[in-house]
């Protein structure tokens, strides 16, 4: 077995072991203890300098189509869906990429912990290979484009609300003054990791489960 496989197959089982007590939602760094946080980060890390596809916009686009399952991250934005108002829990998280357009979408699930409410958040995006200063060729960082979110409420207690869906639409916020990024700074058949501008961490599944 090579070097990659096993710390792959390490780095998931640390995963699926926390997840097992999440209900498919996204686990983050919040609630981890410190020794727990550390050993996925060295796994990570060490997961990342064997890169099966160092150059992923140059040479494994293809891998990127379809739809991916948020596993665990430590962004700020992940973190505070554990703490939603109301009653509601974020469910599966999903990132639902479109290559040959650039365009991708964000899906996160939410419910009432009752199950008096159900619906999800989606936000629309589009991206586009950068250009870094030391290449003119695309290496693994893209800009990254917000554009709609769309606010949905599926059904109320147990009863379809298709005039709900989506309730709210309003325009999703970049950052000011810079232009938001991702490092893809892992790529393979199943597995996805990449470091957001701001070094936040997200690892991902590729997953059939949505459509």
């Amino acid at each position: 077995m090579n070097k990659q496989l096993v710390v792959k197959e390490k780095l998931q089982a640390s995963i699926e072991k926390i997840q097992a007590k999440s209900d498919g939602s996204p686990v983050t760094n919040l609630k981890l203890n410190a020794a727990l946080t550390a050993e996925i980060e060295q796994l990570t890390t060490e997961l990342e300098s064997i890169n099966p596809h160092p150059h992923p916009l140059l040479q494994a686009t293809p891998l990127l189509e379809g739809a991916w399952q948020l596993q665990y991250s430590t962004a700020r934005e992940i973190r505070s869906l554990a703490s939603l108002p109301l009653g509601l829990k974020v469910g599966k998280v999903y990132q639902v990429i479109d290559v040959t357009n650039k365009l991708f979408f964000n899906l996160a699930f939410v419910k009432h912990a009752l199950g008096l409410v159900s619906g999800y958040v989606r936000v629309t995006a589009s991206f586009e290979p950068a250009i870094e200063d030391s290449s003119p060729l695309p290496n693994k960082r893209i800009n990254v484009y917000f554009d709609k979110r769309y606010l949905s409420i599926e059904k109320i207690v147990g009863l379809a609300t298709p005039q709900l869906n989506p309730f709210k639409v309003v325009q999703a916020h970049n950052p000011l003054g810079r232009i938001a990024t991702l490092d893809i700074t892992y790529l393979d058949e199943t597995l996805r990791i990449g470091r957001g501008g701001d070094g936040s961490l997200f690892i991902l599944t590729k997953s059939d489960d949505l459509f």
